[in-house]
């Protein structure tokens, strides 16, 4: 009797072992939402929207992008903290989401390490000190040199109060050990016409939002806050080539997943949206339109996080940066 009961219990654990394997080989078989939490346009969304075409081509499956901004990104993040968690709701976060909030909010809606998941980072958009054409700025030491010279007289503009745009200027700030009034915007695009305009002097940006103005000559780039030379432009120095090697700064977008998604389901999630990140088409539109191109493990991506949230979090505490 116990050797009928052993042997049926062996065949139970055999099928249940090959169901999940199974369900593993066939995930996706159904249409894939994936949540941006910025409207339509932006970096984000160019890239969910780029790489989420070619990942529905590999699977044979609808990938359907939802653009929910609002709250800082919290409202998509606590969304996707919400729904199953089978992998067929995904979400791109920046270091906003993932990163700043955390800090920059004493109450906030969700947490990024117990409800949500990393799959892969997507890409990053290094930041660049750019200046207008009328703004007397012949070159980042020159910038620095009068910076330190008028405390206060220099105003810096910025895609949004918290945003990596911010924050690489105030990073510039401490290293450089300058001080600058800070004038938030609500978004690159009207930050950039003002320094094109001359009303403030300089900002950083990500190439994705500023290389038409870069490339039109309607603002000057200086320096890259990257810990190598951008490809696009090559004749920009690093600030680390400056003096300044702290000066590393970027809007990283990666892909989470509700955090009781299975490993299973994830480790898939990550080889297929990789697979995508580098196919030849989908990394060529990715450098043109700005990103560098990552697709990491879920691991690599955990630690980034990790290592991301130690850095930043000590700056906006000694900064007292609070959006509350």
């Amino acid at each position: 009797m116990k050797k009928h009961i052993a042997r049926g219990l062996a065949v139970l654990s055999f099928v249940a072992a090959a169901s999940a394997g199974v369900g593993a080989q066939t995930f996706p078989a159904k249409p894939i939402r994936w949540i941006v939490p910025y409207a339509a346009g932006g970096g984000s969304d160019f890239l969910a929207r780029t790489v989420g075409q070619t990942l529905s081509t590999q699977v044979g499956q609808p990938v359907l992008v939802d653009n929910k901004p609002g709250g800082n990104t919290a409202l998509a993040a606590v969304e996707t903290a919400r729904a199953p968690a089978d992998g067929y709701t995904v979400l791109s976060a920046d270091n906003g989401t993932l990163v700043f909030n955390p800090a920059l909010y004493k109450s906030l809606t969700y947490s990024p390490t117990k409800d949500l998941t990393p799959v892969t980072l997507m890409g990053k958009f290094p930041m660049i000190l750019v200046v207008g054409n009328n703004s007397g700025f012949a070159s980042a030491k020159d910038f620095i040199a009068q910076a330190k010279a008028k405390p206060g007289g220099i105003n810096y503009a910025s895609a949004g109060a918290g945003s990596p745009h911010h924050l690489a200027m105030e990073l510039l700030k401490v290293e450089a050990k300058l001080f600058m009034v800070h004038v938030p915007y609500r978004g690159a695009a009207p930050a950039l016409a003002d320094v094109v305009g001359g009303q403030l002097p300089a900002m950083m940006v990500d190439l994705a939002a500023g290389a038409g103005f870069i490339k039109g000559g309607k603002v000057r780039a200086l320096a890259v806050a990257n810990a190598t030379r951008l490809p696009q432009l090559p004749d920009v120095p690093t600030f680390a080539e400056l003096g300044y090697k702290n000066v590393e700064a970027a809007a990283l977008v990666g892909v989470v997943v509700p955090s009781a998604t299975p490993p299973e389901v994830v480790n898939t999630l990550n080889r297929q949206i990789v697979a995508a990140i580098n196919e030849p088409s989908v990394r060529t539109r990715m450098i043109d339109f700005g990103v560098e191109p990552v697709g990491n493990t879920p691991a690599q991506y955990a630690q980034l996080l990790k290592n991301e949230t130690v850095r930043w979090h000590q700056l906006i505490r000694d900064l007292k940066i609070t959006l509350d």
